[in-house]
């Protein structure tokens, strides 16, 4: 009984490829004649066409898109390749130090070698930490713009385009498949009409009749002959029309199943419109992120040149030798930056932080009262500052002789110094 199981199994798989094949080498057959523009075609709509056009254009440049987006975060293919290998494997990427973080490393293992407390130790000390935060901020750029901008992309590409062409490739064979129905009822209806057509009686006449045969028998066998013809012509007939009947038949069905393909691959590429605005939001986040990185490696770098004129004012002072830059390691965020200028002695640095006048002690002209609205939040770093908070509009102006990269700014009677790339300014 397992064996007979078996066999009609091994039967019906046998038949159904050798059916597949017959299918698939027809429609190849129907392909290439249309190729070489010897068998009619069916042609979508123009609506369809514009969906399938608009799709392919959408597929091409989020690839394109997404491909130099990897190279602008990740120049290094080799880690572009770990990456893709990752994720393939559906494995979480180890955390891996950047480049600037690397760099800071090396910078703060080069100060302890050569001494902390040297100009040259305590300087390499201070960059090397804004390194690492350079590389912190980078850290979080690759992290947020992986999350909001590729991660989409990527799941289009290989989540919902990946649908849409199956079913485009399907609406393909139902449409190779429906013109080859209309070519079998094309050939079926001119065979039939053939056939229909009055026999011609030169055609029809038996060629090796006996010519000596008397006029009374001649006519007598033809009028036999043609009573024995007639079945055979209208059996000829019957099958011809059952055969344009099935080949009609074959039609609908193909008609069909072509009709309900077409209006699901129309759904599907509609939904683009809605992959446009999905990316458009993405894109958006991306665009934030590089703001808030690039404001925040210009407001380090801000810092850190203030702390190195710091220390070169402190290096050009009496005290040289025992001068050393201020270590930034033990900040919080950021060590409170004072004026260009200051000099910071071994004395003062050893006994008491230097004061930094207030905004109220600055009795200087106000020029250029204007709203502004702020964008990120910042944290004072002393009482010459003023903390900010996303979203608030504050008052800003300048003072002669101000640091162009700062300004004035007044939130009811609080009043301070804020960066300018904190905020945009307002009409």
């Amino acid at each position: 009984m397992l064996g007979s199981d078996q066999h009609n199994i091994m039967d019906f798989n046998v038949k159904k490829l050798a059916s597949d094949a017959g299918v698939f080498f027809t429609r190849a057959v129907q392909f290439t004649e249309e190729k070489f523009g010897q068998a009619e075609k069916t042609e979508l709509d123009a609506h369809l066409e514009n969906l399938i056009s608009r799709g392919d254009g959408t597929k091409n440049w989020t690839e394109k898109i997404l491909r130099q987006t990897e190279v602008l975060l990740q120049p290094n293919p080799s880690a572009r390749i770990e990456e893709f290998i990752y994720d393939k494997l559906d494995k979480k990427l180890p955390s891996k130090t950047t480049n600037a973080e690397l760099l800071g490393q090396y910078m703060l293992d080069a100060a302890a070698e050569f001494g902390p407390e040297t100009p040259y130790g305590s300087t390499l000390i201070t960059v090397g930490e804004y390194q690492k935060r350079l590389g912190g901020a980078e850290r979080e750029l690759l992290h947020t713009s992986a999350t909001t901008f590729l991660t989409p992309l990527r799941n289009f590409l290989e989540g919902d385009w990946r649908t849409i062409s199956k079913e485009r490739r399907l609406l393909e064979n139902r449409r190779l498949d429906l013109d080859i129905c209309k070519a079998r009822v094309k050939k079926a209806k001119q065979a039939e009409a053939k056939a229909s057509a009055a026999p011609d009686f030169q055609e029809t006449r038996p060629r090796n009749y006996v010519l000596s045969a008397s006029a009374s028998a001649l006519q007598s066998g033809w009028e036999s002959w043609d009573l024995a013809a007639e079945p055979n012509v209208s059996e000829e007939g019957k099958l011809l029309s059952e055969e344009v009947d099935k080949a009609e038949h074959e039609l609908r069905v193909a008609q069909t199943e072509f009709d309900r393909q077409a209006e699901v691959t129309r759904l599907l590429l509609e939904g683009i419109s809605s992959t446009h605005l999905n990316h458009l939001r993405c894109l958006q986040d991306f665009a934030e992120a590089q703001a808030t990185y690039y404001a925040q490696c210009h407001h380090y770098m801000q810092d850190l040149q203030r702390e190195l004129s710091r220390c070169a004012n402190s290096v050009g002072g009496p005290h040289s030798s025992a001068a050393i830059c201020p270590n930034p390691v033990s900040s919080a965020f950021l060590s409170g930056p004072s004026a260009p200028g200051t000099v910071v002695s071994s004395s003062s640095s050893s006994n008491q932080k230097p004061r930094t006048p207030t905004i109220e002690q600055m009795q200087l002209p106000v020029t250029g009262a204007r709203k502004a609205k702020v964008l990120y939040d910042y944290d004072a770093h002393d009482a010459s500052e003023l903390s900010l908070l996303a979203d608030e509009l504050i008052t800003v102006y300048t003072v002669p002789g101000m640091d162009p990269d700062w300004l004035i700014g007044e939130r009811g009677n609080d009043k301070g110094k804020v960066p300018v790339t904190y905020l945009e300014l307002l009409s």
